[in-house]
């Protein structure tokens, strides 16, 4: 099936009327661990419930899952699935490198997303028509790099520190091999390998929220989106975009070492 733009669009506004107005307004924080910090805001919550009621309106016969109000009818065929702010970490510490990730999935493939900052005002979008940004410097369809070795390569992960034992061994000799590597920045540096900005990013133990929306967007792009073992990314995990089949085919040998 088709998203329009239009949907889309109005996706972004509504979470936007919920985000922008709370950052860097010094609001409330919660901690959603008890063990670590994994921190949740009323924005996150506050787009999450706007997201979807805009979908309920419109599809009410698909599934949501979100991570923050949970789930519904995700045995349908159709389930949407939101993270209202991928990167809270940033959007409490007042950098703009957070988004907002809803992806539609259907029988388990995500077929159309988007990836909404609205401070920077911009939006990253994939539906049947390709994968599409609008913001600064006007519209345009998105389009990896044709990077395909290592050694020409820029390599985002959020951080090194995810790599726990031997595969922190691995991401270290895999770093070595490319020609920047660069932390941090959460969706928008998935979202910088469909602009053809970034060649890669490996990230390990992602959600599908963390995810889902992403994949159409990079895929309709020209680059690749699996596991590190080269599974489907839908179900998150262990996850490694790349901008070019041969490139994501190198690195994921490099991950597995």
């Amino acid at each position: 099936m088709d998203i329009s733009i239009d949907f889309i669009r109005r996706i972004a506004r509504a979470a936007a009327a919920e985000t922008l107005p709370r950052f860097r307004s010094q609001g409330a924080v919660a901690n959603k661990e008890a063990e670590s910090f994994d921190p949740v805001t009323e924005a996150d919550r506050e787009a999450e419930r706007a997201i979807r009621a805009l979908i309920a309106a419109e599809y009410p016969d698909h599934g949501i899952l979100g991570e923050e109000h949970g789930s519904e009818n995700i045995s349908r065929r159709h389930v949407w699935v939101i993270d209202p702010i991928d990167g809270t970490r940033a959007f409490i510490s007042g950098l703009p490198v957070w988004g907002t990730l809803v992806g539609l999935t259907v029988d388990g493939d995500a077929v159309a997303g988007l990836m909404s900052q609205p401070f920077t005002g911009e939006l990253f979008y994939a539906n049947a028509s390709g994968a599409h940004y609008e913001g600064p410097g006007g519209p345009r369809k998105l389009a990896t790099r044709k990077t395909t070795e290592l050694a020409k390569a820029t390599l985002f992960t959020t951080t090194p520190a995810l790599f726990k034992g031997e595969a922190r061994s691995r991401y270290d000799e895999f770093e070595k091999q490319v020609q920047l590597a660069r932390y941090g920045t959460d969706c928008y540096a998935f979202a910088m390998i469909a602009a053809g900005s970034v060649d890669i990013v490996a990230d390990p133990g992602l959600k599908p929220y963390d995810i889902v929306a992403l994949i159409p967007i990079i895929e309709k792009a020209g680059g690749v989106v699996t596991t590190f073992e080269g599974g489907p990314a839908e179900k998150g995990g262990d996850i490694l975009a790349a901008a070019t089949p041969e490139l994501h085919a190198a690195a994921m040998a490099a991950l597995r070492g």
